[in-house]
């Protein structure tokens, strides 16, 4: 890993967790019925949105529920390039 982290993983875990609770409660869904939705545990919800701790596959299957699939698909996708070493490695 390069340059400075501001946050610990724990803070963006916490802070991913925030933003989809809000994207939860602005559509008007509980937990229950996310969980219905998703397939994810009631409990898994609740301890997500309370400290951030979710398997990939769980938050997966959260972000389906609430049409939000896109933005699983597009992590890492428009990663730039941080040297012209990983351009000839991968170019490989």
């Amino acid at each position: 890993m390069t340059g400075l982290l501001w946050e610990t993983a724990e803070e963006i875990n916490e802070n991913l967790a925030k933003r989809v609770r809000n994207i939860r409660k602005r559509r008007k869904i509980s937990q229950e019925e996310l969980s219905r939705r998703s397939g994810v545990s009631y409990g898994s919800i609740k301890r997500f949105e309370s400290s951030g701790q979710i398997s990939l596959l769980s938050l997966t299957k959260i972000a389906m529920a609430l049409d939000c699939a896109d933005e699983i698909r597009g992590l890492f996708t428009d990663v730039p390039y941080q040297s012209i070493e990983e351009v000839i490695r991968e170019k490989r």
